[in-house]
């Protein structure tokens, strides 16, 4: 009879680590991102990318976060095959914030990102230089919701940050905002915007390095 062995995942205890020491509600969303990056891509390495774990194969697949009330992903090249309704900023990943294991994608559609994230690496290459991108169309401007500006003015160091944002800046912000699915989400993200506002802080500022 044939014997046959399964691969290991190739796991890095910094990983381990990470999620030991991540907050509660972070652990189950860290681990079951883990797994399922590992089900999909059983080829790919654990590292840790700006403090934060990493899914290698022939490059950057995802990076994972846990926060102090949230969790994030962000697929290196997600933004060439996510769903723009699915995508809500680079400065809470590529899908939006996790504040539960729940709320992660269905396992189908994660692990079909993964394997996607797969075949970018494999047609570009670890190293190969990212195409020189076409310069977007300038965006309209976003009407500001009466409810955000409301709060903003109830801080005047919130309304002093939001003045001296660039539009773009104050676009990311009002799109986050707008892009809530519940009025319990929008109220979340009204609270945490006038407080990054009112300490400088522009939507993406996690990511600025």
């Amino acid at each position: 009879m044939t014997a046959y062995v399964l691969a290991m995942p190739k796991k890095d205890k910094r990983v381990d680590a990470y999620i030991a020491k991540a907050a509660p509600h972070a652990k189950p969303t860290l681990t079951q991102i883990r797994t399922w990056v590992h089900e999909a891509a059983p080829d790919c390495e654990e590292d840790i990318k700006w403090g934060a774990p990493a899914f290698m194969q022939n490059g950057i697949l995802l990076i994972m976060a846990g926060f102090k009330n949230h969790c994030a992903v962000n697929f290196w090249k997600g933004s060439s095959f996510i769903p723009a309704d699915r995508r809500d900023g680079e400065g809470a990943g590529n899908i939006g914030r996790i504040f539960d294991v729940k709320e992660l994608p269905s396992k189908k559609e994660f692990q079909g990102w993964v394997k996607t994230a797969i075949e970018r690496n494999n047609e570009g290459g670890a190293n190969k230089t990212p195409a020189k991108r076409v310069a977007k169309k300038k965006k309209p401007a976003l009407a500001m919701p009466d409810y955000f500006m409301a709060a903003i003015r109830k801080s005047k160091k919130a309304l002093a940050g939001y003045d001296r944002m660039s539009p773009s800046h104050q676009r990311e912000y009002i799109e986050w905002i707008t892009d809530a699915k519940t009025d319990a989400t929008r109220d979340k993200r009204v609270a945490q915007a006038v407080e990054w506002m009112a300490e400088g802080k522009s939507r993406n500022w996690k990511y600025m390095r």
